[in-house]
C-alpha cells in the first residue's frame, strides 16, 4: 500500500527538523550505528502509532537502519507534523498520516500500518493493540510482542491482561526509570509549558496554576508552573500523591474548589471527565483549560461543545466557550495534547532516552521471543541501566564504583 500523507513537497523542512533533532539525540545516534551493522529487526516489520514529529521519525530511522520495515502513523490527530511525515516518506518509509484528520480517517490510518501483518508493535496509546484484537484478530498469531509508551496505553494493557484478553507479551516502556523519571518528569513539565505560553502569549507567575493528577507528569507541570512564578493547587484522588504534593509545597484540594480560584487548568491524569459542567459553572471569566493527558477525555470536552451559548476561536489553538453562567472560558489544542498539539513535543535528549528504551525494548524482544511467557513485561533492568549509563557518559559525568568489600558488605546479613 502506498503512503497517505498530506504532501510529499514539505519533506526537506521536516529533513531539517529530523536533523536537528539527530544532532541532540546522541543515544539514538549511537543505536543507529550499532543496529546498522547488527541488523536486529532483518526481515521484522514494525507498526508503530506514535505522535509524529522529528523525535518520532528518528526513532523510525533507527529501527529501519536496524533493518525494520517500518509502517508509521500517528497517535493523535493533532499532533503529526506534515512535513516530518512527508521526510519519512522521501526516506523510503510508509506512512498513514496527516495533521487533523477526522476520527475515521486516524481510524483508517491506524488500520492500514496494520494490514501490514506486523511482527512488532509500538503503541503510545493503545490504539493499535486495541485495534489488532477487536477488530484485526488474524493477525495475532505473527506478532512477536510489542511496547507502549505512555502511562494510559499501559492502564489499557492492564485492563486487557486481567480480563484475560491480552493475547501476546507487551513490554511497559513506560514505567522504566530512565523513561517515568526524565520523560514523564522534566519532559512533560518543560513540554506543556511551551505550548501554553507559545499559544497565549500570557505571563503565568503570579496566576493560579490548577494541575489535576500528581503522578510524575503532574509533579513535573507543577514543578515548572512554580519555577515560571504561579502559585499552584494540585488535584488528587490518592491521599498518598495528595501528600507527597503538600510536602512539596503545593495546595491541596478537590477540583470544585479548585475550580473557583484557578487561572490556568491543566489535566495531567489519564482518567475522564476531571473537569466537568459543575466545575465549568464556578470558574473565573477568562479561565484557561488545557490537557496533558493522553485523550481528549480529560475536559469534557463534548459538554461544553453541545451546552456553551457562543463559541469563538480566539487565535490559533485557543477556542472560547459563552458558559450559560454568562462567562468565558478558553480551551487550548481543542482538549487534546496541548504540549504536542500546540508545541513540538518533549525536549530532544529527552526523548532521546525514552526512544533509546523503545529501540531496545523491541530488540530485546525478538532476541527473546520463545522465552517469553508474561503478556506484560517489564523493561528489563539491564536495559534501563545501560540507557542510564550511556546518557550520563555524554553528559560528561562519571560515578562511583563499589568495591569488592562494600559489595560483600552490602550482601551480607553480619557486619
Amino acid at each position: 500500500m502506498s503512503s497517505e500523507i498530506r504532501d510529499i513537497n514539505l519533506a526537506e523542512s521536516g529533513e531539517k527538523k529530523i536533523e536537528w533533532v539527530k544532532r541532540n539525540c546522541d543515544l539514538l545516534r549511537t543505536l543507529e550505528k550499532e543496529f546498522s551493522e547488527s541488523k536486529p529487526f532483518a526481515g521484522k516489520k514494525i507498526a508503530l502509532s506514535v505522535h509524529l514529529e522529528a523525535k518520532t521519525a528518528y526513532l523510525c530511522l533507527v529501527l529501519a537502519a536496524g533493518g525494520a520495515e517500518m509502517y508509521v502513523t500517528g497517535s493523535n490527530p493533532l499532533s503529526t507534523q506534515d512535513d516530518v511525515a512527508a521526510a519519512l516518506v522521501k526516506a523510503g518509509l510508509e506512512v498513514h498520516a496527516w495533521y487533523g484528520t477526522t476520527p475515521e480517517e486516524y481510524e483508517t490510518h491506524i488500520r492500514h500500518v496494520l494490514e501490514a501483518e506486523p511482527n512488532i508493535i509500538i503503541d503510545d496509546g493503545g490504539d493499535l493493540v486495541t485495534m489488532v484484537h477487536k477488530e484485526m484478530p488474524q493477525l495475532i498469531p505473527n506478532i512477536i510482542g510489542g511496547c507502549e509508551e505512555t502511562t494510559t496505553g499501559i492502564i489499557r494493557l492492564e485492563a486487557m491482561n486481567k480480563a484475560g484478553e491480552l493475547k501476546f507479551p507487551m513490554v511497559r516502556v513506560n514505567n522504566a526509570a530512565c523513561k517515568h523519571f526524565f520523560d514523564n518528569r522534566y519532559g512533560t513539565g518543560q513540554s506543556v509549558f511551551d505550548g501554553i505560553n507559545r499559544t497565549t502569549n500570557l505571563i503565568v507567575a503570579g496566576k493560579i496554576v490548577v494541575v489535576a493528577g500528581y503522578g510524575w507528569c503532574g509533579k513535573g507541570t507543577a514543578m515548572r508552573a512554580k519555577g515560571l512564578g504561579a502559585r499552584v493547587v494540585v488535584t488528587e484522588i490518592d491521599p498518598i500523591k495528595a501528600i507527597e504534593a503538600v510536602m512539596d509545597g503545593f495546595d491541596v484540594m478537590p477540583m470544585k474548589e479548585a475550580a473557583k480560584v484557578g487561572d490556568f487548568f491543566i489535566t495531567v491524569t489519564g482518567c475522564d471527565g476531571v473537569i466537568d459542567k459543575e466545575d465549568f459553572a464556578v470558574m473565573k471569566e477568562g479561565a484557561i483549560l488545557c490537557n496533558a493527558g493522553h485523550f481528549d477525555c480529560e475536559i469534557d470536552m463534548a459538554w461544553l461543545k453541545a451546552n456553551a451559548v457562543e463559541k469563538k476561536e480566539q487565535r490559533k489553538n485557543i477556542m472560547g466557550y459563552k458558559l450559560p453562567t454568562g462567562q468565558w472560558i478558553f480551551v487550548l489544542a481543542e482538549g487534546r495534547l496541548v504540549n504536542l498539539a500546540a508545541g513540538d513535543g518533549h525536549p530532544a535528549e529527552i526523548m532521546d532516552m525514552s526512544f533509546a528504551i523503545q529501540a531496545l525494548s523491541a530488540k530485546y524482544l525478538v532476541e527473546h521471543s520463545s522465552e517469553l511467557t508474561h503478556k506484560l513485561i517489564d523493561v528489563p533492568e539491564e536495559v534501563d541501566r545501560d540507557v542510564a549509563k550511556r546518557k550520563l557518559a555524554f553528559l560528561g559525568k562519571e560515578i562511583d564504583v563499589l568495591t569488592p568489600e562494600q559489595e560483600k558488605y552490602l550482601n551480607s546479613y553480619t557486619v
